[in-house]
C-alpha cells in the first residue's frame, strides 16, 4: 500500500475525506541472494515491477478504537506485475553438485502477476508529508516456474501458483488535496511454502515511485482530501485479560530429502533425475497457547507444540540416531489484532524431534510459525486460517488452522 492519510490537524467543515483512491506505482526491482549455495548460480538480477492499488483510509471514528490505536490506517487491494526480464541462474561445475549435469543455458526465474491485500499504517504525520509502513500478503501466478528440459537450474520457484509477503517503508507528500506523490522501499518474497519443490523462494528489493489520486468528488468543488484523520475521536476502554486457546492445522510438505536425492545422487537418463514431480505429505498439528491480551491490538504469550508427519516412512534410511514422527516444542508467541483479524507469530525451540540424520544438518533446533487467521464472534472468538511453519526462514510446510479459545480471565 503506496501512502497512508496525510495532515495532522483536524479536519475543517469544508473538507471532505477520499473514501476511496488509486495508486499506481512503478521501480526498479533487485534479486536477493540469502546464502552463499544462491550465490553460486544466481548469475543476473535485474527487473522491473509495475502496481496499482484500490486504497480505503480508515480515518475518522470507529466503533471500537482499534483504528484509531493504529493511527488510523489505510486498507487496500492491489496487483502488481513482476518483470523479471534478467533474472537468471546457471549451475557451473562443482563437486557440491554430486551427478547433476552442467547446462548450455541459463535458467531464468521468469514474471509473477500478485494479488496482494495490503495495511498501511502512518508513522509519522505532518501537514503535507506522511511516513508509513506498508505489510503484504496474496497469492502469484509464475509463468516459468522450474522444468527439468527447459528450466532446470532454477531453484527459486517450483510451481505456478506461489504465496506472496510483503513489506516496506513509504513516505507520501501531499499535492494537491486530492493527489499525492508517493514512494518509498519496498520488500518481496514469493514462495511455494514447501508444497513444491524446488523452495528457495525468491527475494527482492524494489525502490518504488508512484502517483495516489482521490477517487470521491464534492459538489460543490470543495477540497476532498485523501485524509482528514481526528486525532482526538474518543477510544473506548479496553480491559486486559487473559485467555486460552487450542489450535488444531492439517498441512501439506515435499521433501527436502526427496529433491536432494533426484538432483544430486541419481545419474543422468534414470526417469526421476531432476525431476519435477514430488509427493505432497500430510502434516498434522495440535497447539495450546496461554496469551496476556494488554492492548486492543496486540496479545502475547507462550504455547506447547506437537507436529506428526506423516512422511516419517519416506525419509532416508538408515539413520544412526532414533527416528519417531511426533515433534515436540515450546513457543513464545505473539499475535497483532485489527478487528476480526490477526497476524499470529511465534518462535518456538524442539524438545523433542528425531527426523533422522538429514533433518539434524539441516535443520535448526528451533522453528518459526508465521499465520494469519479471521476471528467470528458470533461464534465465541472461533478463528480460521493459515499458517506456515519453517526453519530459520525455510519453509517446512504449509497448513490450515482452526483456533478454538475456551478460557477467558481476568
Amino acid at each position: 500500500m503506496l501512502a497512508g492519510g496525510v495532515g495532522s490537524r483536524a479536519a475543517e467543515p469544508h473538507d471532505t475525506l477520499c473514501r476511496q483512491a488509486v495508486t499506481v506505482y512503478a521501480g526498479p526491482s533487485r534479486q536477493i541472494a540469502i546464502d552463499g549455495y544462491e550465490r553460486k548460480w544466481l548469475r543476473h538480477k535485474d527487473g522491473f515491477v509495475l502496481g496499482a492499488e484500490l486504497s480505503i483510509p480508515t480515518a475518522g471514528p470507529d466503533d471500537d478504537g482499534t483504528d484509531a490505536d493504529y493511527g488510523y490506517p489505510t486498507l487496500s487491494l492491489g496487483a502488481k506485475l513482476s518483470l523479471n526480464y534478467d533474472v537468471t541462474m546457471r549451475r557451473t561445475p562443482d563437486p557440491a553438485w554430486g551427478m547433476a549435469e552442467m547446462v548450455d543455458y541459463d535458467s531464468r526465474l521468469g514474471h509473477f502477476l500478485t494479488l496482494y491485500g495490503a495495511f498501511d499504517r502512518p508513522l509519522l504525520r505532518c501537514q503535507r508529508w506522511q511516513l508509513a509502513y506498508t505489510l503484504r500478503t496474496g497469492i502469484a501466478f509464475g509463468n516459468h516456474p522450474y522444468n527439468p528440459r527447459t528450466n532446470v537450474d532454477n531453484e527459486l520457484i517450483g510451481s505456478r501458483l506461489t504465496i506472496y509477503v510483503g513489506l516496506g517503508l513509504l513516505a507520501s507528500y501531499r499535492l494537491s488535496p486530492r493527489h499525492e506523490l508517493v514512494g518509498g522501499v519496498l520488500y518481496g518474497h514469493h514462495s511455494n511454502g514447501a508444497l513444491a519443490r524446488p523452495n528457495k523462494g525468491e527475494n527482492h528489493i524494489t525502490p518504488v515511485v508512484g502517483i495516489r489520486s482521490g477517487l470521491s468528488h464534492h459538489k460543490n468543488s470543495r477540497p476532498t482530501y485523501l485524509v482528514s484523520p481526528t486525532p482526538n475521536s474518543p477510544r473506548s476502554p479496553f480491559p486486559r485479560h487473559w485467555y486460552a486457546m487450542l489450535r488444531l492445522g492439517v498441512g501439506g510438505k515435499t521433501l527436502l530429502e526427496d529433491w536432494q536425492q533426484t538432483q544430486f545422487r541419481t545419474p543422468p537418463g534414470a526417469p526421476d533425475y531432476r525431476t519435477s514431480h514430488f509427493r505432497l505429505y500430510a502434516a498434522y498439528s495440535a497447539s495450546a497457547d496461554l496469551m496476556c491480551r494488554y492492548a486492543r491490538r496486540w496479545a502475547s504469550g507462550v504455547g506447547a507444540d506437537v507436529f506428526y508427519g506423516t512422511y516419517y516412512d519416506h525419509l532416508p534410511m538408515p539413520s544412526s540416531s532414533p527416528t519417531s514422527p511426533w515433534s515436540v516444542g515450546l513457543a513464545l508467541r505473539h499475535e497483532a489484532y485489527y478487528h476480526q483479524l490477526s497476524v499470529d507469530m511465534s518462535l518456538g525451540a524442539y524438545l523433542f524431534r528425531r527426523m533422522g540424520d538429514h533433518a539434524r544438518e539441516v535443520e535448526k533446533p528451533y522453528y518459526e510459525r508465521i499465520g494469519l487467521s479471521y476471528h467470528f464472534p458470533r461464534w465465541g472468538g472461533l478463528r480460521v486460517g493459515f499458517s506456515i511453519k519453517a526453519h530459520l526462514t525455510k519453509a517446512d510446510l504449509t497448513e490450515f488452522v482452526v483456533g478454538f479459545p475456551f478460557w477467558q480471565g481476568k
